[in-house]
């Protein structure tokens, strides 16, 4: 059951940004250039998003368990620090150059897509250098 839960949730998140146009880099870029040809289509797709995700997190922090049995974990830490403010301007300036972010860019490398196989690799390579310098810090 929870692999087909996985199934379905991924369906519909996948269908949910290529119908918004989050999976167009194009659309994107636009929605990011507040100065110059600003697109605003995707804020709908952005509020609904905030909306949904807050009734479920309002839910699910009355919960012990998910609906299908699993532990919750909700993170507790609240601090905004230098290390989550860098991390969001590094994130920021990737989706600026790119017009990609990773939700996104899993439906484009799943339609063969060369920039978002690219955009994969580079993300996947900035993960594994964040493993190594948490490595070092601990």
């Amino acid at each position: 059951m929870v692999g087909l839960m996985a199934w379905v949730s991924g369906i519909v998140f996948g269908l949910g940004i290529i119908l918004s146009g989050m999976v167009n880099p194009a659309i994107v870029l636009a929605f990011l250039d507040i100065t110059g040809r600003w697109d605003a289509s995707l804020i709908g797709a952005m509020a609904g998003a905030v909306a949904v995700s807050s009734i479920a997190f309002a839910i699910a922090k009355k919960q012990k368990k998910s609906y299908l049995g699993g532990y919750i974990q909700i993170p507790s830490v609240t601090k905004i620090d230098t290390r989550l403010i860098l991390g969001g301007i590094v994130f920021g300036i990737g989706w600026g150059i790119a017009g990609i972010c990773p939700g996104p860019a899993l439906v484009l490398v799943g339609s063969g897509n060369q920039e978002a196989i690219i955009f994969l690799i580079a993300m996947l390579c900035g993960m594994g250098i964040f493993e190594i310098m948490q490595r070092k810090r601990q």
